[in-house]
């Protein structure tokens, strides 16, 4: 038998334990990691291909992130019981994870590489996307896919104002930040974050703080990649070949490029040339440089447009780091004009149309009944979702023709950095028991779209009759470094986030942060380049902030006459059954009757949805009459529904919509205060009568008195009740020896 070799490798993180292993699993990807943390464990696979890609001039990278329910003890739910297609918050975390990695491939690399993360066991307190996240990085340290890792990612939190990291389910419900920081040892690749109004300086120290625990988590990774290789479970890296191009000719392309681009950036600057304009004019000087170049070189073609490419982004690059101009002609930290329109929309819930620069961005917002709240399936606790926003990014924005089929990984990415911004403005369920959906249409797009949908969205909430807590903007921060020269660009337009380093989303409220979300395209930023991004972005954002609030200060004082009016209720949750009744007749014929939608908690709330009041009103009512109480002691008119020989039935709640109402039993004792031979004698089937509720057996039903709701009748000269001809009856104790005495029967009352 051949002895297997294991590499395991323990780390203590946040009080708790990780581990990374290798050797056991999936020994045939070029690298494979066992990452746990805690009881979250995460295989993670790591394969590139033979041969390189022909025909492309990027990394074909793949990052997938596989949930499987049996991580968390559960089937899959539907009809077809295996796992579908990736869950929203597996897209978000496949692209969580490749955003720290992508820049760290060689530029030149072309062959594919695949890493797929297997979610295999769930413990609620530690994150499996953060063991994903290491353990791909662990698995291409070990593995010959050329790789300038590694890198390592923890989860920053602050409850009662410190900073926790990776904080668990309890603490979690305490933060008031959840920040996903990611980088090598030597700086910081990749920010996300979601925060409740943060103020940035505090952020910045989130950031800073993750940072420090990432170098001891990379180091971690480092060793255990030197071990592996000491144990031949890790292999050297496959060299990449790198193009040659002849001196001769890359300079002589170059000069005559630099030459021509210079002037045509100097142009564009000059008349300020809109993105249409300026791409045609450049890609006309760029034609003009290939055709002069291609008769002499007819085979190196794609060569050609390499470099002149290369030359168009040092030029524009110098252009803003040391002339620190823009070639839209705008200062470094100067927003593109603003437009900002509400109600744009006449039969929507509410919608505000956000324009900066040439990207427009259109939302609308739709309210609902909570029943319409999203129903969640995957790894997580969170079984539901009452707020949603969902983003679009149609091929027309660009002027682009391209298929449309499912939603990219971008468009999932984005709607989410959006929620994620505005979720902690919106009111709770209990101020506001609605459910909401945004959409934002990205119409036209020149840059910075997720931000534009957080301002349009904001606009489409006001205009809704929302009340937000406080409205919240977001802008895009760029970043041009080479060196220690570095500068950083507000409200960045597409040229400048093709041609930068870094694209960086801060939004917010006036008080702070509820959002962040960057990305750089090279080996990280330090804390100089974050603390300026945080406070240009904030200034730029009070300026949208202001442009914004010119328009629509405040939420509107009442919601569209669209929208439903959610009138709330509340019954004892004992009797929940008696508005659903059985096999829900009575609440269908509610709705039905009424056209409103009804919701029922387990608590006993109770949603009403209507878009007429009237009709709302009306279905309240119902409800309440169907739930009223019949409290003992308390006198009731009611009408006699059934007659028997031991008493009869009242009716004392009238029933609705042809639905049975509330009746209790009379008996023969309590119909009069005189004895009642037959009950004929006193009530008929179909009078009404006066009762008094006098309790309930112990099977719930409710007891009824007559004889308690009537004056009590005259005495005789003894004081004595009079009882007309007859004798008054008496509970004679009397007896001879031998005989039982005889015991009056006690009422309950």
């Amino acid at each position: 038998m051949v002895e297997r070799k294991v590499l395991k490798k323990e780390l203590e993180v946040g009080g708790r334990t990780l581990s990374l292993e290798t050797g056991r699993l999936a020994k045939q990807a070029n690298g494979s990691v066992f990452a746990c943390y805690g009881e979250t464990a995460v295989l993670v696979a790591a394969t590139m291909s033979k041969r390189p890609r022909v025909g492309i001039d990027f990394l074909p990278l793949t990052v997938d992130y596989e949930e499987r329910m049996y991580a968390v003890g559960k089937i899959p739910g539907g009809f077809i019981k295996r796992e579908g297609r990736p869950s929203e918050k597996a897209t978000l975390s496949a692209r969580l994870i490749d955003r720290p990695l992508r820049p760290l491939f060689p530029k030149n690399l072309r062959n594919d590489v695949h890493v797929i993360s297997t979610v295999m066991s769930v413990d609620q307190d530690n994150a499996p996307e953060m063991m994903a996240m290491l353990g791909a990085s662990a698995a291409l340290s070990i593995s010959s896919i050329p790789f300038n890792g590694p890198i390592a990612g923890v989860v920053i939190g602050r409850v009662d104002g410190k900073f926790v990291v990776n904080p668990t389910l309890e603490q979690s419900e305490k933060t008031d930040m959840h920040l996903v920081v990611a980088g090598t040892a030597d700086a910081v690749m990749m920010v996300e974050a979601g925060a409740d109004e943060v103020p940035e300086e505090i952020m910045l120290e989130a950031i800073i703080y993750g940072h420090e625990q990432i170098k001891e988590m990379v180091r971690f990774i480092e060793e255990f990649r030197q071990e592996a290789i000491e144990m031949g479970l890790a292999f050297p890296k496959m060299e990449i070949p790198v193009a040659e191009t002849a001196d001769d000719f890359e300079r002589a392309v170059t000069e005559k490029a630099t030459e021509k681009i210079k002037a045509a950036v100097q142009e564009c600057i000059v008349k300020q040339y809109l993105k249409k304009a300026r791409d045609e004019f450049m890609d006309a000087v760029k034609s003009e440089i290939m055709e002069f170049f291609i008769e002499e070189y007819p085979e190196s073609e794609d060569e050609i447009e390499k470099i002149i490419d290369s030359v168009e982004k040092k030029v524009i690059r110098r252009s803003i780091l040391v002339d620190r101009i823009r070639i839209d002609g705008r200062a470094l930290n100067e927003v593109r004009p603003i437009s900002v329109e509400v109600g744009l929309l006449p039969r929507t819930h509410g919608s505000g149309l956000f324009t900066r620069g040439e990207t427009q961005v259109l939302s609308s917002v739709t309210l609902g009944a909570i029943s319409e709240e999203q129903r969640l399936d995957g790894l997580g606790i969170d079984e539901k979702k009452r707020y949603m926003h969902h983003y679009n990014f149609p091929p027309y924005s660009v002027g682009e023709t391209r298929p449309m089929r499912t939603t990219s990984r971008r468009e999932i990415g984005h709607g989410a950095l959006a929620e994620r911004a505005l979720e902690p403005v919106v009111p709770s369920e209990e101020k506001f028991p609605y459910t909401i959906r945004i959409v934002s249409e990205v119409v036209a797009s020149n840059g910075s779209t997720s931000m534009g949908s957080v301002c349009g969205s904001t606009l489409g909430l006001m205009d809704a009759g929302v009340s937000i807590k406080a409205p919240v903007a977001g802008v895009a921060m760029g970043l041009i470094k080479e060196d220690d020269n570095f500068a950083v660009l507000t409200d960045i337009q597409g040229m400048e986030d093709h041609l930068g380093d870094m694209d960086f989303k801060v939004a917010g409220t006036s008080k702070g942060v509820t959002a962040l979300q960057m990305d750089i395209k090279i080996a990280g930023i330090d804390r100089d380049v974050l603390s300026n991004a945080l406070s240009q972005a904030h200034h730029g954002r009070m300026h949208i902030l202001g442009e914004m609030l010119k328009v629509i200060p405040t939420p509107r004082n009442e919601l569209s006459p669209y929208a439903p009016r959610i009138i709330q209720t509340f019954v004892h949750p004992d009797k929940i059954r008696d508005v659903i009744g059985p096999g829900g007749k009575t609440i269908k014929k509610i709705i039905e009757e009424t056209g409103v939608d009804i919701d029922i908690e387990d608590d006993g709330r109770v949603f009403i949805a209507a878009v007429d009041p009237k009709a709302g009103d009306y279905a309240k009512a119902i409800v309440e009459k169907l739930t009223q109480e019949v409290k003992p002691g308390q006198i009731y008119t009611g009408k006699v529904v059934r007659v028997t020989d031991f008493g009869c039935f009242v009716e004392v709640v009238p029933g609705v919509l042809g639905l049975p109402g509330k009746d209790g039993l009379v008996h023969i004792s309590q119909l009069a205060h005189e004895r009642v031979n037959k009950v004929e004698d006193v009530v008929k089937e179909g009078e009404e009568v006066i009762v008094k509720a006098i309790g309930y057996d112990n099977q719930g039903r409710l007891k009824l008195s007559r004889k308690d709701a009537l004056p009590e009748p005259p005495k005789d000269d003894k004081g004595e009740a009079g009882n007309g001809d007859k004798k008054p009856f008496r509970n004679d104790t009397r007896r001879t020896p031998g005989q039982r005495p005889r015991i009056k029967q006690q009422r309950d009352n």
